[in-house]
């Protein structure tokens, strides 16, 4: 990727970190050390050039600056708040991701939108929170299976469904509405957090990154490798 990156000091706070790039219009992705994030950033691995892991498992986009004093996004995302489900594309607080045991890596991405393309990515995220759009398990499972066969990606995916979006399918959708196109070549089903970042249009870029402990799973797997190893290189004549 020839867009420049500065990655700010590890010490810095989310909470920092978001208050000083965050900015309507900006890219915002995240990373972290749940079970399901090492799953996605596992799968992304195709998308690298190296094949390493991804850093980036979640991609939203921020919003407006409300009378609140608080800068929201809008995402879609999975969550439940007090026995209350949100399923699809919503609004939250900026606040939500100040948590770093939760959120370990995050980038702003600025694609130097104009104010009125700012307006036109806002105003259609707006529209899909009034119109309910779902969140997809569908067509995540539909971008995995084209993760693994990088000849699908240009095609539609293959587990589509209308009025639904995942996390990066949303950015991308929302960001052609301002006439921006940010990751050529792929459909807007197969665009995955980590295509985001590499995209070709030029942008700048901030990353805020740390070294999380290994989840307790992680740690379990990796000490069943190292046994099983052991013992078979004991049973080697």
């Amino acid at each position: 990727m020839s867009s420049p990156v500065v990655t700010v000091p590890p010490g810095t706070t989310n909470r920092a970190f978001l208050e000083q790039f965050a900015q309507p219009g900006r890219v915002g992705l995240c990373g972290g050390d749940t079970l399901i994030d090492r799953g996605i950033a596992r799968a992304e691995r195709h998308a690298t050039p190296d094949g390493a892991w991804s850093r980036w498992t979640h991609a939203f986009v921020f919003g407006e600056r409300r009378s609140d004093g608080h800068l929201w996004i809008i995402e879609s995302d999975m969550q439940v708040l007090r026995g209350h489900v949100q399923f699809g594309v919503q609004e939250n607080r900026t606040t939500k991701y100040h948590d770093e045991k939760l959120y370990s890596s995050l980038a702003i991405l600025d694609f130097q939108l104009a104010p009125e393309q700012v307006y036109r990515v806002v105003a259609e995220g707006l529209e899909l929170v009034s119109g309910r759009t779902r969140y997809s398990l569908r067509e995540i499972l539909g971008i995995l299976i084209a993760l693994r066969h990088p000849t699908l990606r240009p095609r539609g995916n293959l587990l589509d469904r209308d009025n639904a979006f995942f996390c990066s399918a949303l950015v991308r959708h929302l960001f052609s509405k301002a006439g921006h196109d940010l990751t050529p070549g792929l459909d807007v089903k197969h665009t995955a957090p980590e295509d985001l970042f590499r995209s070709p249009v030029p942008h700048h870029a901030w990353t805020l990154e740390r070294t999380m402990p290994h989840s307790r799973l992680g740690t379990l797997a990796s000490r069943v490798k190292q046994r099983v190893r052991a013992r078979l290189k004991r049973a080697r004549p």
